[in-house]
């Protein structure tokens, strides 16, 4: 029997879904076009060095952030923690944050969100909004 999305539960390096963002080139791994899940999104994010994914927000999604390599200079809310490889950052529902790479060294981590079909929108920027356009000092 072929495998399916509906019945797929191996992923495959040849079946994840590679997209440019404007932040990093992300590796989708977990989401509806490549297995049937409800919960669960994840993606691999290759960000260089000096690159960065400022102050947003997801209003309708919680988010892990797990370091593979590199180092982040990662903000949760106000709070600043440098994270590397194996450190983790819980991001709540609708709690503002941000990655940054100052470092020259290329950074991959792991995003995590959940739930998959949460409503719209599923992120907001927050980078010209006060306090967080005054916050990170580069």
């Amino acid at each position: 029997m072929p495998d399916t999305i509906a019945t797929r539960r191996f992923i495959t390096s040849a079946e994840k879904i590679d997209v440019l963002s404007p932040w990093t080139l992300d590796e989708w791994i977990c989401r509806s076009d490549i297995v049937a899940n409800e919960q669960l999104l994840m993606v691999r994010a290759n960000m260089n060095p000096g690159g960065s994914h400022p102050f947003h927000r997801h209003p309708t999604r919680e988010e892990l952030i797990y370091v593979i390599s590199g180092q982040a200079e990662q903000w949760v809310g106000r709070k600043k923690q440098l994270l590397g490889p194996g450190d983790t950052a819980f991001i709540p529902q609708d709690e503002v944050h941000g990655t940054w790479n100052p470092f020259d060294t290329p950074l991959v981590f792991l995003a995590i969100l959940s739930p998959a079909g949460a409503a719209e929108p599923s992120i907001v920027d927050m980078a010209a909004d006060e306090p967080w356009c005054s916050l990170r000092q580069p």
